[in-house]
């Protein structure tokens, strides 16, 4: 009897924390910003994000106050980076460490004209629907 009691509460604590880790995936929305600026060129399905193998400043990922007038970002959020290469669709580890800013030149010395920067939050609290942005 203690074993099917032990058995049964075993297997409710289970199904409650799941329950409750999966209610709180990807509850905030977040967009990846350079200089403050909004990557992505539409925050909706279709946007698309590209940047041009120029471009200089501060590569972020950060929660936001979204409006169709403007795109503020509010919190820096933590994020890895990886590249996507155009040839293959092999993708590799830009490092192993961990970002809240990264200065957008030191990643665009490794990638070449339709590769593909790929951001990946690091908590799964935040949604990052725009990902990848495209170098050209």
């Amino acid at each position: 009897m203690k074993k099917s009691r032990l058995l049964l509460c075993t297997l409710l604590c289970s199904v409650l924390s799941i329950t409750v880790f999966s209610q709180e995936a990807f509850t905030n929305c977040s967009a990846a910003f350079l200089n403050s600026k909004l990557v992505v060129d539409e925050y909706s399905p279709s946007g698309k994000c590209t940047l041009p193998d120029t471009a200089t400043g501060e590569l972020t990922v950060c929660t936001a106050n979204l409006s169709p007038e403007n795109s503020i970002p509010v919190e820096k959020i933590k994020f890895k980076i990886a590249l996507r290469d155009k040839s293959t669709g092999t993708l590799t580890m830009f490092s192993n460490e961990t970002y809240k800013q990264v200065d957008i030149r030191k990643v665009l010395t490794r990638c070449k004209k339709g590769d593909h920067i790929v951001l990946i939050t690091t908590d799964t609290e935040y949604s990052l629907p725009h990902n990848e942005i495209q170098v050209f």
